[in-house]
């Protein structure tokens, strides 16, 4: 912390970067339009992400406060350490976190994250890297089973699967990235952390881990799932700023007009209005992005870009791709990668890391889960290419 003078130069730039982004979006979308797309789009963005994103984390906290009263959580860190990490390099425990957010959405790792029962198997370098490993398959059910029903028959199952095994890639990248930043916050040194995996073996080998519980069941399950509700409610109130601010960006940034009339842009200032600026920007980077992801189109470019903000709403753009011939088994094999991996991370990532208070970590968050989406998508790209090589 330092002092700074109350009007120093940076408020004039702040004022002038402000006046320019501002004045840039309204004199394509009108100024009337675009305050009332901005208030309607964070107002339905409350009512129907938040609110349900909130639900989400009190049933996930629930479940979450179940199993650690029932010890799956504990069941889960001993039969899956062996596989989370040397992946990972996480404890078993963060594989509930895969599959909570997979089943639901990317928020969902906070209730698990902030539950002690759960926090205890994790050391502070590797604490703020669950929001990479959550949000890397945030949505993954939906999606999918969404890219599953597309085509004709099982047309898309293959291509679907690659796609999710493309996400894990991504989500590993992530992870690793993220945590070389968190051990050289916190100093950790590879000889620490070879002492400490020796140290917890050896205690495994000598103590049996216990659990102080009620006598009475149906008392543990009411209290269990009470506590864990609690959690998600509080979790649901924290992440509401940084949703509807920066997610109500993104969307500004990258939908287009609600209306084209006789090929000119109709604005009506309704919610997920935008001025298409991310996908104009698209045309530029075609050539190196059908190298690495086999896109063929300027249209695939939008679903990736519009992941960056909501998977859900660039999942909508898939059926007119497939319509159009523009995309097929490839891209939807980088769609389902790159969609599971980012899942709307720049929406959530900001929200997530200040509910974890771990505000601090929140650039190589972003920047590291920026790599680990594209990593997945390039992987999708060519073990698609690679699996219908040796088919």
């Amino acid at each position: 912390m330092k002092e700074k003078k109350a009007v120093s130069l940076e408020t004039f730039v702040f004022i002038g970067v402000i006046l320019i982004v501002f004045g840039y979006v309204q004199s394509i979308m009108g100024i009337g339009n675009m305050f009332s797309t901005i208030m309607n789009t964070a107002h339905t963005l409350l009512l129907e992400v938040v609110f349900y994103i909130m639900a989400v984390a009190v049933l996930a906290g629930a479940l979450s406060a179940l199993c650690s009263e029932f010890g799956v959580i504990a069941l889960l860190n001993k039969i899956i350490s062996p596989v989370m990490q040397p992946l990972y390099g996480l404890p078993g425990a963060a594989s509930l976190g895969i599959v909570t957010t997979f089943v639901s959405d990317n928020p969902a790792i906070l209730s698990l994250a902030n539950h002690k029962g759960f926090s205890k198997y994790f050391k502070d370098y590797q604490f703020p890297a669950l929001c990479n490993l959550g949000t890397s398959f945030g949505m993954g059910l939906i999606l999918v089973t969404f890219m599953m029903g597309l085509g004709d028959g099982s047309e898309f199952i293959a291509p679907t699967m690659i796609g999710v095994l493309g996400a894990v890639i991504g989500s590993i990248v992530s992870v690793r990235l993220m945590m070389r930043s968190t051990k050289k916050y916190y100093g950790v040194t590879k000889e620490q952390i070879k002492a400490d995996k020796i140290t917890a073996k050896e205690e495994k080998k000598k103590n049996i881990e216990v659990r102080v519980v009620e006598t009475s069941y149906f008392k543990r399950i009411i209290n269990a799932i009470l506590e864990g509700g609690k959690t998600g409610v509080k979790m649901g109130l924290d992440i509401i700023p940084g949703v509807l601010i920066i997610c109500t960006a993104v969307m500004i940034l990258t939908f287009g007009p609600a209306d084209v009339q006789n090929g000119v842009a109709v604005y009506t200032g309704s919610a997920y209005e935008g001025i298409g600026l991310l996908n104009r920007i698209g045309v530029y980077i075609l050539p190196p992005a059908k190298l690495l992801f086999g896109f063929t189109d300027v249209s695939n470019i939008t679903f990736p870009i519009t992941s960056l903000g909501a998977t859900g709403a660039a999942m909508g753009l898939v059926p007119t791709m497939i319509k159009n011939g523009v995309a097929g088994g490839q891209q939807i094999a980088v769609f389902t990668a790159m969609g599971m991996c980012w899942s709307g991370y720049l929406s959530t990532h900001v929200s997530m890391m200040d509910a974890l208070e771990k505000r601090h970590f929140i650039t190589p968050a972003i920047l590291s889960h920026t790599v680990g989406g594209l990593c997945a998508g390039i992987a999708a790209n060519y073990l698609y290419q690679l699996f219908f090589i040796l088919l």
